[in-house]
């Protein structure tokens, strides 16, 4: 790894200051994702029957990473992940409302400079019996998929993802309105984003990607034509015995801009999606099945430069195999449609996408010295695109205040304008240590 590393991590140190401890000293609980569940802070909330007066919490974290190998287009980028962060968290409520804060002033050495996020900021209400409103800035998730996201059409931070920071971060807040309702048979969600939010894709600042127009791999940025319209996402969903099920909707926007205008600008084409799930108890462990119907503005595929209509399925498994070990598996199939029109039309397009593209997962969860270590491992590998993405990670709670997270994203494939092939020297280790408060 580059020599400059070292250097960066003892000057990351010497800035680092942990922040007091609050008088409540329990353990934050993270926004870390459970594997093919719906944990990331998009339940319900809990009432409370008397005012709570403010409640700050967070944590102050050091996080560092480097590449395995050069990057040709980034020569003189080594580090994919070097910051000093701090994450302030205030919780209010009031009666029948409770507001939540969440923001992050970080220092990144990739970026050069600091940055503020603002990562949630909203209000909960109950206007009726059984009836929640949420407003404002939140994370949103539904869908059974462990890393897969068939009906989850909420943003994504793949760049957050791909440099190591916590999963927490793969998902991206949005700016809405989230309507519940709740019965004793069904349920209801509705979203509305006034205005589109799209994926966090890569972009070429941090890791390059293949210019599917010039064939080669790049770290310009895409020139992107804004959307300014807003999207829609429903589900309904309840439990029948110990099935759970659920049917969603979603109008809105392709999440990252894949469609092409004539003068060779990328945008987000029009998207409409339905789908369904089951999840239930399966030989020991826990199964499910997710559909989608993906409907573009191009449903003929009669036009090359906008994405055909697709079906996505999504299977999984996951059990305790032994005592503290957990294993999960997946597999996911992308049908696009009027595949033969699509090769009609555009021109022999060597990087055409493959009617059928399988991917197939792997995770497996080992908790030790007391669920005080956890090891675990998560890979994608698809037979079509014959690409990979490996995860192996390493948890250590020193205590209630101190974590310690090491890990790796090792990328590969037989061609380089495959999803996991075009970042193969984007492969990388990283450290985060975390002080919670």
């Amino acid at each position: 790894m580059n020599r400059s590393l070292p250097t960066l991590l003892w000057g990351l140190l010497s800035l680092m200051a942990p922040l007091p401890a609050t008088a409540d000293d329990s353990p934050v609980t993270d926004d870390g994702w459970e594997q093919g569940d719906d944990s990331w802070d998009d339940a319900g909330w809990d009432q409370t029957d008397s005012d709570t007066g403010p409640v700050l919490h967070g944590f102050s974290e050091l996080a560092l990473g480097g590449r395995t190998s050069d990057d040709p287009a980034l020569a003189d980028e080594s580090l994919t992940l070097g910051e000093f962060r701090n994450r302030f968290e205030l919780e209010s409520a009031v009666n029948d409302m409770r507001l939540s804060i969440k923001a992050d002033l970080y220092v990144d050495a990739v970026e050069h400079g600091g940055h503020g996020r603002l990562r949630e900021a909203k209000l909960d209400l109950s206007p009726a019996e059984s009836t929640d409103l949420r407003l404002g800035r939140q994370v949103l998730t539904w869908g059974t998929g462990d890393l897969l996201f068939l009906n989850d059409l909420f943003p994504k931070d793949w760049v957050s993802f791909f440099a190591g920071r916590d999963d927490e971060y793969l998902k991206a807040p949005s700016d809405s309105l989230k309507l519940s309702h709740f019965t004793d048979r069904v349920n209801f969600d509705l979203v509305w984003t006034p205005e589109f939010e799209a994926d966090r894709s890569i972009s070429g600042q941090r890791f390059s990607y293949f210019n599917s127009q010039s064939g080669l791999q790049t770290a310009q940025s895409p020139r992107i034509v804004g959307q300014d319209k807003g999207e829609w996402a429903v589900r309904i969903f309840g439990t029948e015995g110990s099935t759970e099920w659920a049917l969603y909707g979603y109008y809105g926007f392709w999440k990252q801009a894949n469609a092409m205008t004539v003068s060779g600008s990328a945008f987000h084409s029009p998207l409409q999606v339905y789908g369904a799930s089951l999840r239930d108890n399966l030989f020991g462990g826990l199964g499910n099945i997710e559909i989608a119907w993906y409907e573009t503005a191009d449903g003929q595929g009669t036009d090359p430069a906008i994405p055909n209509d697709q079906f996505r399925w999504l299977s999984g498994y996951e059990r305790e195999i032994r005592p503290r070990l957990t294993l999960g598996i997946q597999y996911y199939l992308e049908w696009t449609q009027q595949y033969d029109v699509l090769k009609s039309g555009d021109a022999g397009n060597p990087f055409r996408v493959d009617e059928y593209r399988h991917l197939i997962s792997l995770r497996l969860t080992q908790r030790l010295l007391q669920d005080s270590l956890q090891l675990s491992w998560f890979s994608f590998w698809s037979p079509s695109d014959r690409d990979w993405l490996l995860r192996p990670v390493a948890d250590y709670r020193f205590n209630d205040q101190f974590a310690l997270t090491a890990g790796a994203n090792i990328f590969g494939g037989k061609e380089r304008h495959t999803f996991f092939g075009q970042f193969e020297d984007a492969s990388n280790l990283y450290l985060r240590l975390r002080y919670s408060f």
